[in-house]
């Protein structure tokens, strides 16, 4: 018998909100983080706003001297993840080191401090690179930062698959507990991508929204007249527990994840098949992992990026998997408040789906004026609904053809 996992600790650093409950409340109340960029001068770029993380500090979360040799990336996983620590109640030497991992995903990575050292070596030379640049770039340093910090010394790396970084870390934490290889995973993922190269990068391959003279309402997920998506930053962690030892030490509970599947397009770099056949293989498989029924799902967490392609294969993709029940579940998209976290988008999204299924509420997809004959099922437009929420899926797609689905339901014994 398979070993049952529950979530029992939430943390999430958002343009929207650098807590949990300061990002509900902004997905509830229709908050969007879209704004000029701030964190370089964008005069010259084709696209010149995104949704930044705003007003944090890493000194809330880390000594002065660690932050300073950590990439931005790393300041909002650690922050993400000692929120998590504490939602669930759980502190360094109460849980056995060696029962407790950390996987934390992310997309790029520290590009912040690989554009500014590459900066330094134009300038000044090889000499004057930074002993600590290798340590700061690399994807996988933020799970390490985040494991020395709680002292989990169980499994502990990265997964990066763009978009679904952070999916595939909640779904391989998941398989970790079932297994039996740990009792307690902090996972999740990421991103600081709001950068000179980044977005000179995204932009150019015209895969963002160009609408600078309306930065807030960019965003707008399966909306007829969407054009791209808005980059995003920040960081979403989750604790993830074996259900037994959640119970002895007297846990809340916000959900048990009951499915996950994995699975990858083999189609393009960027790209979708028609339809999202892979998208529609990774609902599936939660589906049958969870043993659920279509009809048992109420809410989606949709990939729902805001871009021309996705939005309709998504939607298709849904249809297919869910047949008649696809007009009576409710599906939004949190992009259009956050933007496109990237490596954390998933991770986030998940958090959306526990918080919905806490409160009986479905977060909105903002800014959806202009309905897509396209895109015809119930997006949640513009405001929350109150409805019972007791599975949600969560779905997460990444450049490269990454496609995860994850399944979470009400617990119960």
């Amino acid at each position: 018998m398979r070993r049952r996992v529950v979530v029992t600790g939430l943390g999430a650093v958002t343009p929207v909100g650098n807590d949990v409950a300061t990002t509900w409340q902004s997905l509830l109340s229709g908050v969007s983080g879209g704004a000029d960029i701030t964190k370089f001068e964008a005069s010259k770029y084709s696209v010149r706003f995104a949704c930044e993380v705003k007003q944090f500090d890493p000194l809330s979360c880390m000594d002065r001297k660690e932050a300073k040799r950590a990439d931005v990336y790393a300041h909002y996983a650690v922050a993400a993840s000692v929120q998590a620590a504490a939602d669930a109640g759980i502190v360094p030497g109460a849980i056995a080191p060696e029962t407790m991992g950390v996987i934390i995903g992310s997309g790029i990575g520290g590009i912040r401090s690989f554009e500014d050292q590459h900066d330094v070596y134009r300038t000044l030379g090889p000499s004057k690179i930074s002993p600590f640049f290798i340590p700061m770039f690399i994807g996988d340093i933020a799970a390490g930062i985040v494991s020395m910090r709680l002292q989990a010394k169980g499994p502990n790396y990265a997964t990066v698959s763009a978009c679904a970084s952070s999916a595939h870390a909640i779904g391989d934490a998941f398989r970790i507990i079932q297994y039996g290889d740990a009792d307690v995973m902090f996972a999740g993922g990421s991103e600081a991508a709001v950068t000179p190269m980044a977005i000179g990068g995204f932009a150019n391959m015209g895969a963002l929204s160009t609408r600078n003279e309306s930065p807030a309402t960019a965003s707008r997920p399966f909306d007829k007249d969407r054009d791209g998506f808005v980059m995003g930053e920040g960081a979403g962690v989750v604790v993830l527990e074996e259900l037994e030892h959640a119970r002895r030490r007297g846990a809340r509970i916000y959900g048990e994840i009951v499915g996950y599947r994995a699975t990858g397009d083999a189609y393009h770099l960027t790209g979708q098949p028609e339809a999202h056949e892979g998208l529609q293989r990774a609902m599936r498989g939660a589906l049958n992992d969870a043993g659920l029924a279509p009809a048992d799902v109420d809410y989606i967490n949709a990939h729902g990026t805001s871009t021309p392609l996705n939005d309709p294969n998504e939607s298709k993709g849904i249809q297919a998997v869910f047949g008649d029940h696809a007009h009576v579940l409710s599906i939004s998209s949190t992009k259009s408040a956050t933007g496109h976290m990237l490596g954390a988008a998933g991770s986030v999204e998940f958090i959306a789906c526990a918080l919905a299924m806490r409160d009986n509420m479905v977060p909105p997809t903002i800014n959806y004026s202009t309905p897509d004959p396209e895109c015809v099922l119930d997006y949640t437009p513009n405001a929350p609904r109150a409805r019972a929420v007791n599975v949600a899926i969560s779905n997460s797609s990444g450049f490269g053809g990454h496609n995860v689905s994850i399944a979470l339901r009400r617990w119960h014994d």
